[in-house]
């Protein structure tokens, strides 16, 4: 066990964060936080790290533990190169790498018995530690942020905000301390930058927590989900995917053990309400309110999982069955960064992907007029109606309130629709009258939303749509978007997202595009893959190794059948009344279920990797 957290309670003013929390790591756990925003997430990242202190509870930390956490970046010399700050790293390593060349020097003049016996020993020590690899894992990390190897020579002071945070991720990476905190590590990264960290980050060999709401890196990336909600915190094993499963089934569970107790409140109620005034039934009468009153109460799911914006996008005029035509569009700021052809129809649904830097942004810019044209023509169809959503957005600052800000925009509607606009994007009645400049990203960006929404256009050009905003609140845009009777064009790095919405995909790369009309599936199945023969040659199995493999694969299904029906037959028990009338028992019948989903992740692993042994093997 690295860190514990038992009954763990934290307060800001008079509002409570969590309650009564229990979390825990252990060595080599791959967990993520996952809640809306504003629940509690980073505060428990900074809680651990010692930055908050709990109102109430316990934290254990094991005595060695070195925890590492990216912060805002900021470096003690930009002078020197990005190769000497990730070398520092390395500073013990490189001094037992001195001392061994030392020893070499003195062993060709002298053949004394305890300068072989150092050398030995501390060759073996600088062998365990990496001193033969660290040099050529500083590389792989740097490029694996998207830098090039020549860069490595590069003074700090040459680089960007946000590449001097990707050079200050990556010497956290190459530190590899026990427990490493990562608060969305995804933001701002393109997608080929995600798709290599989600690769290093699934092998890293300590613990790790994140903070994340892109679905497709945690998918990836962790086998222990903690839910905050309302106060509270629910473990889960297993990936997202699992943990939208999971959840989602006791989501149903607890609505159907919410209307079996609110059926009996309601009898008891009926009991009590008929036999009250009756003296001879007067201490049976106090019996029941008393079992009333000691009740722990179901509270119904439906509020719990309700409290998301529920819109629609609807265009207020069809339009032309040609929306926009793009012939040898070339764009750009003092050069150009590409050209495109392209013809859009109504009802296409596009992504533009590419990485950082490559023009995404700065096309749809130019789309919409914010740029000049390089070369080339662009041509709307009839009666098209652009409505633009631009990232930039949630940096947006002003005095006016929300309610201002949106009235402004549109001072035709009253005030009622205003907000009643405002609720369903969910600022209360309080909330509309908060000033711009203290709005978080994703109120900004719901904000933007909402007055997207009003525009009624028939061609939504989206850049980055779902930057700022929680996990719910982007399945909620989605859900809004499925339904759109227009036109989109949007840029995105959430896979999620991507999936969803995206008919076909251009995909951006030095200022050429491919398409792909199929979507995000044509394209990762356009990627290059590992064959199979690389794979063989990966795995490097004996004659011997194909009996026992095809003998564990058979015995490790058979596990699984036998704890899936164990399973089954545990969560039956929840809706005996025995169970959910006796708070204890239920919560034993809860851990014991915790442990069956564990022992099933555990085992499910095992086949994933009896299976690709076998696959290896050409069995």
């Amino acid at each position: 066990m690295l860190l514990q957290i038992s009954n763990g309670s934290f307060y800001f003013g008079q509002n409570d964060i969590f309650e009564d929390i229990d979390f825990s790591v252990n060595e080599n756990e791959h967990i993520a936080i996952v809640g809306r925003n504003g629940s509690g997430k980073s505060t428990l990242l900074k809680i651990i790290l010692g930055e908050l202190e709990l109102a109430k509870g316990e934290i254990f930390k094991t005595s060695y533990l070195k925890i590492g956490y990216l912060k805002q970046t900021a470096f003690l010399d930009e002078g020197q190169s990005a190769y000497d700050e990730l070398l520092s790293v390395f500073k013990k390593l490189i001094e037992k790498e001195d001392r061994l060349n030392e020893l070499t020097d003195l062993m060709q003049k002298d053949h004394d018995a305890g300068l072989i016996e150092e050398y030995a020993r501390l060759q073996s020590n600088f062998e365990y530690e990496g001193g033969y690899t660290y040099q050529s894992e500083i590389k792989t990390i740097f490029q694996g942020f998207g830098f090039k190897e020549e860069d490595l020579y590069r003074p700090l002071a040459s680089f960007s905000g946000g590449e001097k945070t990707k050079i200050g991720f990556a010497k956290l990476l190459l530190s590899k301390p026990d427990l490493l905190l990562l608060d969305e590590p995804t933001n701002h990264l393109d997608l080929r930058t995600i798709e290599w960290l989600e690769t290093y980050l699934s092998k890293y060999p300590k613990a790790y927590i994140v903070v994340s709401h892109d679905r497709a890196f945690l998918d990836k990336c962790v086998n222990i989900i903690y839910d905050i909600a309302y106060h509270k915190l629910k473990k889960y094993h297993g990936n997202y995917s699992s943990f939208y499963d999971q959840r989602k089934a006791d989501l149903l569970r607890q609505e159907t053990l919410y209307r079996y107790q609110q059926k009996d409140i309601k009898r008891l109620e009926d009991l009590i309400e008929r036999y009250r005034y009756k003296a001879t039934k007067a201490k049976m009468v106090q019996s029941k309110i008393k079992y009333l009153d000691r009740m722990e109460k179901i509270e119904d799911p439906k509020k719990i999982d309700d409290k998301t914006f529920k819109v629609k996008f609807k265009s207020k005029t069809r339009g032309g069955r040609q929306v926009l035509a793009l012939d040898h569009y070339a764009f750009g700021y003092d050069h150009r960064l590409g050209e495109v052809t392209l013809d859009i129809q109504r009802g296409d649904r596009i992504c533009i992907m590419g990485d950082n830097g490559t023009g995404k942004s700065t096309l749809l810019k130019t789309i919409v007029d914010e740029l000049p044209a390089l070369g080339g023509y662009k041509l709307f169809g009839h009666q098209i109606e652009v409505g633009y959503f631009d990232q930039s957005l949630a940096a947006l600052n002003s005095p006016k309130t929300v309610l201002e800000d949106l009235w402004d925009e549109f001072p035709e509607l009253d005030n009622f629709k205003i907000r009643s606009i405002l609720g369903a994007f969910l600022f209360s009645s309080d909330e509309v009258d908060k000033t711009l400049n203290v709005l978080s990203g994703g109120e900004k960006v719901r904000l933007a939303l909402a007055k997207l929404m009003l525009t009624g256009a028939n061609f939504l050009i989206l850049d980055e749509p779902t930057n700022h905003l929680d996990i719910a609140s982007k399945e909620a845009l989605e859900a809004a978007l499925e339904d759109y009777d227009g036109t989109i064009l949007f840029v995105s790095h959430d896979r999620y997202f991507i999936k969803k919405i995206a008919h076909s995909c251009l995909l951006l790369e030095k200022g050429k595009f491919t398409y792909y009309p199929d979507g995000y599936g044509e394209y990762i199945d356009a990627k290059p893959k590992v064959t199979k023969e690389e794979k063989r040659e990966e795995v490097k199995v004996s004659k011997k190794g194909k009996p026992k493999a095809k003998y564990n694969l058979k015995k490790i299904e058979a596990k699984i059948s036998e704890y899936e029906e164990l399973l089954e037959e545990k969560r039956n028990l929840r809706f005996d009344p025995e169970y959910y009338h006796d708070a204890k028992k239920m919560q034993e019948l809860d851990e014991k279920i915790d442990e069956i989903h564990n022992t099933l992740h555990h085992l499910m692993d095992a086949w994933e990797k009896a299976m690709e042994e076998k696959e290896a093997m050409g069995l």
